[in-house]
């Protein structure tokens, strides 16, 4: 069954598509250690304008002391405290109207966050909220450090859409990001040095190893040439790169009206190599290249 999307309402406000939230008498943000007796989301959140997702706490925690600072709040920033501290799933950080979420790896761990974090912003009565995922990525045809802006985020058939099974049934959702954000970062990008960006198609898979062709994992059925292929064959198809969430996170934020986009700098060619061998100090400079562009972003002045 193929799932309509929301219509964003000139309000701006965050849907949810569940009508028994309505009859619940207290809705408990499990994963997240929050819950609408236990806080006051309004006064807590209500005034988040840009949301930033990534797999691991420790990078969405120094993603959150890097906006403070660029954002020249007060104080070093050194001291952020984690939100989300009663609870060891998902860490998050807030910096003025930055809120910082870590996700974890893989689509069941982004779902569950993302259901969650909706209906945050939901309660809390956010408008015009931005989402962005920013993650690392094998690249496809493209150098180690490049930053990839998903223009489209598509399975492993190189189809964009999400399948989820839901009771017995598979329904498909649509993963069309937002044009104009990624034009927006784009052009954002040009004004950054050592900053190499480019806009290509993301492919979502379910696992790092077999389900991205890899040659190194503990199962195996298929040769090298057959790998090389259903790469090459990905590359045609507009692929840039590879990463385990773009698929769920792009579905979701479009069905709850949430302007999204996905940007993940690229640690590898899978053209020329499956492992991962650049030394540690190269890697965490790769890694702040979306958080630089993101920044960029948050502080240029919108219209």
């Amino acid at each position: 069954a193929k799932e309509a999307a929301t219509i964003t309402a000139t309000s701006g406000l965050v849907h949810v598509k569940n009508p028994h939230l309505d009859s619940m008498e207290e809705d408990v943000l499990y994963h997240l250690d929050l819950g609408t007796k236990t806080h006051n989301l309004p006064a807590m959140f209500g005034d988040v304008k840009f949301v930033c997702v990534g797999g691991s706490p420790n990078r969405m925690r120094a993603f959150a002391q890097f906006m403070h600072k660029e954002l020249g709040l007060a104080g070093d920033g050194k001291d952020l405290a984690d939100i989300c501290a009663g609870t060891d799933r998902y860490a998050m950080y807030r910096a003025g109207p930055v809120l910082s979420i870590s996700h974890g790896m893989g689509i069941p761990s982004i779902s569950i966050m993302l259901h969650e974090l909706i209906k945050l912003l939901h309660h809390a009565k956010c408008r015009d909220v931005t989402i962005i995922r920013i993650g690392t990525s094998g690249g496809l045809g493209v150098e180690a450090g490049s930053v990839v802006i998903t223009d489209m985020a598509v399975d492993s058939s190189f189809q964009p859409r999400f399948e989820q099974v839901v009771l017995d049934d598979v329904v498909v959702r649509s993963t069309e990001l937002d044009r104009d954000l990624v034009e927006e970062l784009l052009t954002c990008s040009k004004e950054i040095p050592d900053l190499p960006t480019l806009i290509g198609h993301t492919m979502c898979t379910y696992d790092f190893y077999e389900g991205q062709g890899r040659l190194d994992g503990a199962l195996c059925s298929f040769s090298s040439e057959k790998k090389l292929e259903y790469l090459k064959r990905a590359y045609d198809a507009g692929v840039r790169n590879i990463e385990m969430e773009s698929t769920a996170f792009a579905a979701l934020c479009r069905l709850c009206g949430l302007r999204a986009a996905v940007v993940c700098v690229v640690l590898l060619d899978r053209l020329e190599s499956d492992q991962i061998r650049a030394p540690h100090e190269v890697l965490r400079e790769f890694q702040h290249r979306p958080q630089r562009l993101i920044a960029a972003f948050i502080r240029k002045p919108k219209a």
